[in-house]
């Protein structure tokens, strides 16, 4: 079993920055790869960014490509993700999500998924 918590959304004005954590525990935090996904209201849940057991693998989506970066420190058992240059239509709940599969070429995947925290809000303001 693996219980992960999100913290760090609020309400930012566009162009603003917000960092997101995520800590985990349960089952030992090296041995998965992390993601985060958002939801916005009325969409369905789309993939943000994904980072490797060691960290030294990333993926973004497009969209959030060169505004946002994922972040993992194992010896503290969390994963974060700065986002900078925030635009309204970045505004959802975002969560934290991990999983035991093979880390790969669908990291962009809710399937690839084990588990999956509880989301926290981020609302950008024009």
């Amino acid at each position: 079993q693996v219980q992960l918590v999100e913290s760090g959304g609020g309400l930012v004005q566009a162009g603003g920055s917000l960092k997101l954590s995520c800590a985990a525990s349960g089952r030992t935090f090296s041995s998965s790869f992390m993601g985060w996904f958002r939801q916005a209201a009325g969409k369905e849940r789309e993939f943000v960014a994904a980072i490797s057991r060691s960290g030294t693998g990333t993926n973004y989506a497009a969209s959030v490509k060169g505004r946002f970066t994922i972040f993992r420190d194992n010896a503290k058992n969390t994963v974060d993700l700065q986002m900078n240059s925030l635009k309204p239509e970045d505004t959802a709940v975002y969560y934290c999500a991990a999983s035991f599969q093979t880390w790969g070429s669908h990291s962009n995947s809710r399937s690839q998924y084990d588990y999956w925290g509880q989301g926290t809000q981020v609302t950008v303001s024009s």
